[in-house]
């Protein structure tokens, strides 16, 4: 019942203009973020629908204690979500009275359009886009299993495993319970758009982690061996961080800062469920982090994913359907605060890899910022050229930028994003030449679909029987 109390809260706040709509689910009380966007997001789409539906039924005039927006929540979730669930609280039995009169409704009002699906009732401008096909990437937490056993835990469930990805269009193919191991990363695991995995136990459990394909790319390029030292200069919400910490196998240390208190909570919370334990949260400005202070002098790795537009974001996206183009005060002061970060970071002496990323579409604040920073260190630092066969390029602004990386829902089905690689031209003195050799990323061999001739065990509480 609290997410869907949260999320009518904060359409409420959305329409009497209290702040925007992700501003307003990041300073709810409610926990799981993700979740709680995605629901407000399309509660949102189908908001005309759903006040048609609403009052042709005469709900509110019948059930004179539901407030008009958590009304358009519980009937989104009935009509056109997945269901309670076993949620609804003492909603639910309300809902289930009206259950045929709303059913009824939706049906004549599909009539009177002349359509058949819901999707149809969407006002042009609302209509699903690329960012609503984007598959559920799922990342194993590899520090509490492994793919194979993640694989065979959703066979157990009913979904069918389709072995490795071999192209975009295995991927856009998906439906239904089937899933995929994706072809690039060997932890990332692929179902169909709109799968809703936020109650699975192995979410739960930390055993997943519910990350897109082009968010997963940084810590994978930066790809620290473990025993390392590295910075995650703006960690929140943590993602990137975990996902550090498996590479790293909990050997080595994460230095992890981030201003925002709430944001490092939600982190420390995160990292704690996915069973970290080599990382240090500080909340802190990464640009008063002294490269001189004795406690970072083996940091050879960096990971910088700052403050950004986040016009790439698929909630983003999903919210706002059409343009929607920040000013151009705002795209300096952002630019300038990254070019900044970035600068920062090459000052740390013993450096020898970043991966500055954000998830931005804009130029100003992707191949501008890096080429600011490598026209500042001209022989110190470069770009250096990963994945040669990912099909979407940096843009052609400088020399060199095509070793860049970007994302897009129509060219790689992730979301928005910008990955560039820096690597020291010369490795410190003070590092080795034993540290300084860094292990190629190679995917290991898929999960083999065989079926294994194991019992089928009823879903956890708490800790799945992996």
């Amino acid at each position: 019942m609290a997410l869907y109390a949260a999320a009518a809260a904060v359409l409420a706040g959305v329409e009497s203009r209290q702040g925007s709509l992700k501003g307003l689910v990041y300073g709810s009380s409610f926990q799981n973020v993700k979740q709680l966007y995605a629901l407000v997001c399309e509660t949102q789409r189908y908001s005309a629908v759903l006040d048609a539906v609403i009052a042709s039924a005469g709900l509110l005039r019948a059930e004179k204690k539901l407030r008009p927006h958590l009304a358009k929540v519980l009937v989104y979730e009935l009509l056109l979500g997945r269901g309670f669930k076993g949620r609804g609280g003492r909603w639910k039995p309300l809902l289930d009275r009206h259950q045929a009169r709303l059913k009824a409704e939706l049906a004549r009002l599909k009539v009177r359009r002349g359509v058949s699906q819901n999707e149809d009732l969407l006002e042009g401008g609302s209509k699903p886009g690329p960012a609503s096909q984007v598959p559920r990437f799922v990342r194993v937490n590899t520090l509490k299993t492994c793919s194979e056993d993640a694989v065979d835990y959703f066979k157990r469930q009913g979904f069918s495993y389709q072995g490795r990805a071999s192209s975009l269009e295995d991927i856009r193919a998906l439906k239904g319970k089937c899933f995929l191991l994706d072809s690039l990363l060997p932890e990332l695991l692929v179902f169909p758009a709109r799968t809703d995995l936020h109650e699975h136990p192995l979410y739960q459990a930390g055993h997943l982690i519910l990350q897109d394909k082009a968010s997963s790319l940084p810590a994978m390029l930066l790809a620290p061996p473990p025993g390392s030292h590295v910075i995650d200069a703006c960690a929140a919400p943590g993602n990137k961080t975990s996902h550090l910490a498996a590479l790293l196998k909990n050997q080595g240390k994460i230095f992890a800062f981030d201003l925002d208190a709430k944001r490092l909570a939600s982190t420390a919370t995160l990292l704690a469920r996915a069973g970290v334990s080599c990382c240090e949260l500080a909340e802190r400005d990464f640009l008063e982090v002294s490269p001189s202070d004795q406690r970072y002098r083996r940091v050879q790795y960096i990971l910088l994913d700052p403050s950004c537009s986040g016009s790439g974001m698929l909630t983003r996206q999903l919210e706002e359907p059409g343009p929607s183009v920040p000013s151009q005060e705002r795209l300096r002061a952002l630019a300038a605060f990254q070019q900044r970060a970035l600068s920062h970071a090459l000052t740390f002496p013993a450096l020898r890899r970043l991966v500055y990323s954000t998830c931005s579409l804009y130029q100003e604040e992707n191949e501008d910022v890096v080429r600011a920073a490598l026209q500042r260190s001209p022989a110190a630092f470069r770009l250096a050229p990963v994945l040669p066969s990912w099909p979407h390029r940096g843009l052609g602004t400088f020399p060199g930028a095509e070793h860049c990386l970007r994302a897009s829902p129509e060219t790689t089905l992730t979301g928005g994003f910008f990955v560039a690689v820096l690597e020291r031209v010369e490795v410190p003195s003070s590092v080795s030449q034993a540290e300084a050799s860094a292990p190629e990323v190679t995917p290991s061999p898929a999960p083999k679909r065989k079926k294994r001739r194991r019992k089928a065990t009823a879903a956890p509480s708490s800790q799945p029987d992996m």
